[in-house]
């Protein structure tokens, strides 16, 4: 248990910080932390979708599925809240249950393949079930429009007793604190991986399933586990995401974006650490915004070309290279 203490009080200060960041956001910037808390949003966001993503890399296998997950979150936490009389929140939890069942039906069929034959066949799940939600009767899952889905949080006091900023900054607020409970999980079950004999079960498999299997270790169940643990933070993204938008529907909610952002943001910031997806997501959420605010019409190509640089001359990430800095810079101090 040991092992444990250090990352868990790290993590414990982690979430420390992400309650009281909303409100040093609120003291620092007045009626512009509505749009720093945005950026904050979208930074837990990003990280969620690259940790739970490197989860399942650390077994060796590239998954694209991570938008079929996202949206089987957000039509689990819809099809709840129109069909049944219940409190919102429960679609939260169950769309993160929602996601991880149909990981462990997915996973035995999908991961005896390998390399570029997995990714594809995870590409095709996310399109089978866009294509399934979007042919559903319309009166559960809304058919091609969507649906429309309440909000989570509501102002409950009456217009004009507070500025427009501060309604927003509130319900803006309540979203981050549950964004930030999911990575906190999220965080969680990374440092479970990380601190147990699962590492080096996930490890072994990345590096030769064979010899893994010869070691003892059962390479199938290890990545069907992985597959599971990797879909559960983004079933309960999508769920939170849905209410927080306001509405779902096929084209958007099981886009190709969701995956993309999963995958890049872990190999920018470092693979196989829970370090590297958190700061790969930090980094790159404040880049895409800075970007925004000076160059509204071609940031996309500058990000596209710092993500290209990042993947070429950085192959362990911010954080390998960080390190290598760090190594080389004490070798150097060493010898001299």
């Amino acid at each position: 248990m040991k092992r444990f203490a250090v990352p868990l009080i790290i993590l414990a200060a982690l979430a420390v910080l992400l309650c009281f960041l909303p409100g040093i956001a609120r003291a620092m910037f007045g009626q512009a932390s509505v749009s720093y808390l945005s950026l904050l949003t979208n930074a837990v966001t990003l990280a969620i979708l690259a940790l739970s993503w490197d989860l399942l890399a650390r077994t060796g296998q590239v998954s694209l599925a991570h938008a079929a997950f996202y949206g089987a979150g957000a039509y689990t936490t819809g099809i709840i809240a129109r069909l049944f009389d219940v409190p919102l929140w429960i679609g939260i939890p169950m769309g993160g249950i929602v996601a991880g069942l149909l990981a462990l039906l997915l996973g035995p069929v999908t991961l005896r393949l390998h390399g570029i034959y997995f990714a594809i066949a995870t590409l095709s799940f996310t399109e089978v079930l866009r294509a399934v939600v979007q042919h559903l009767p319309a009166r559960i899952a809304g058919g091609a429009p969507g649906l429309n889905i309440p909000a989570l949080f509501r102002p409950t006091f009456v217009a004009g007793e507070m500025e427009r900023w501060e309604v927003a900054f509130l319900r803006n607020e309540s979203y981050f604190l549950v964004y930030g409970g999911i990575l906190v999980f999220t965080i969680l079950l990374s440092i479970f991986i990380q601190q147990s004999r699962l590492r080096s079960a996930f490890t072994a498999v990345r590096t030769n399933e064979k010899v893994a299997a010869v070691m003892g270790v059962n390479p199938m169940r290890a990545k069907i586990l992985a597959f599971v643990l990797s879909s559960v933070p983004v079933g309960l993204l999508g769920a939170i995401e849905a209410h927080r938008l306001g509405s779902v529907n096929p084209f958007e909610t099981f886009g190709v974006h969701t995956t993309v952002l999963a995958l890049v943001t872990p190999i920018f910031g470092g693979l196989y650490t829970t370090l590297g997806p958190l700061v790969g997501a930090t980094v790159l959420a404040g880049l895409e915004e800075g970007l925004k605010r000076s160059m509204s019409d071609g940031y996309l190509i500058v990000y596209g070309v710092v993500l290209v640089f990042a993947v070429l001359f950085m192959p362990r990430g911010l954080v390998g290279l960080v390190g290598k800095l760090f190594r080389r810079r004490r070798r150097d101090g060493g010898d001299s």
